[in-house]
């Protein structure tokens, strides 16, 4: 029932039909099969009709889900010979941000991401994702080391921030990832990010000025979280529903706008029901940009970035 209790309030007409092959399943195990197998197509079905019309609150759900495969998840599954690198070598190791060598398709990559969790105990012990300065030391230090041995980067983004701690902002946190992104344009190496879950605000932009920034369908990047945004704005956290519609944080919405570089697809239901399948297209995305991107000299992959942050804000009246 594993799947029942994980579904999302939008979800709930999927319910019923759960528990109709639950109870199927304690009938018997071999009589009632064609029909276990009906029920199972209509909820693939009905989910993915329900998915298909999802509202930015209701991707803001998903893309928040506790299943929601993680950063190490991502390692097991699209990368092999992974070997984790710790510290920053000035303060300590930053659980919520993870990072190391492995090997992409048989080549040696840099990886670097933010690490939530599945239960309270890893929650809580990796800091909800949400990386303190030496995190972003650390992972500026695996850049370093990723150009210096001319390794592609690819970076993991899902975080609802940076830590906004007392001891974070002694310990110097807008200058930790001020400092990665002034050193993040000027990499000479080709550098892949993809928004797995949340990409919220400078904690998310830290590790995130690839390239290319590919984003899973149900996920988000944005300035502020809806809740965030609804309390500042409208001063009632209650209308963090008309605030996720007004930031446009949805893929879509970011794709029209030349944020992000692609929509990667996600199983029906989210990438929490099919990790594998997820991994896979996450896999083909990265490896298909990486190729691209290494055609390019140094110096063009320095422009590339370049141009395209600074074009964003460009608009034009009419």
């Amino acid at each position: 029932m594993a799947e029942k209790i994980n579904l999302l309030a939008f979800e709930k007409p999927l319910t019923e039909l759960f528990k109709k092959i639950e109870h199927l399943k304690k009938i018997s195990e071999i009589s009632m099969t064609d029909e276990i197998l009906m029920l199972k197509k209509r909820i693939e079905t009905m989910r993915k009709e329900i998915f298909l019309n999802l509202t930015p609150i209701q991707v803001v759900q998903v893309a928040r889900h506790i299943m929601r495969p993680t950063m190490l998840d991502y390692i097991n599954l699209v990368f092999t010979d992974f070997v984790e690198l710790h510290g920053d070598r000035n303060f300590s190791d930053d659980p919520a941000m993870v990072g190391g060598i492995a090997k992409l398709n048989g080549k040696s990559v840099v990886v670097i991401g933010h690490q939530k969790g599945h239960a309270t105990k890893e929650l809580i012990s990796r800091n909800f994702g949400m990386a303190n300065p030496e995190g972003y030391r650390k992972a500026l230090r695996l850049m370093r080391i990723a150009a210096r041995f001319n390794k592609p980067i690819i970076s993991f983004v899902d975080t609802p921030g940076a830590y906004p701690g007392i001891g974070a902002e002694e310990r110097g946190q807008a200058e930790a990832i001020a400092k990665n992104l002034r050193e993040m344009i000027a990499l000479t190496v080709p550098f892949v990010t993809v928004i797995t879950g949340e990409g919220g605000s400078g904690g998310a932009l830290g590790i995130g000025m690839g390239n290319k920034v590919l984003m899973l369908e149900f996920s988000i990047y944005s300035v502020i979280s809806p809740e965030g945004c609804a309390s500042i704005l409208f001063r009632d956290a209650g209308r963090a529903p008309e605030a996720a519609e007004k930031s446009k944080l949805v893929a879509k919405n970011l794709l029209e706008l030349g944020i992000i570089d692609e929509i990667i697809k996600e199983p029906i239901g989210g990438a929490h029901n099919n990790c594998e399948q997820a991994a896979q297209n996450i896999k083909a995305a990265v490896i298909k940009h990486i190729d691209e991107l290494k055609k390019l000299s140094h110096g063009e992959l320095i422009s590339h970035r370049y141009q395209k942050y600074r074009k964003m804000g460009i608009f034009t009246e009419v």
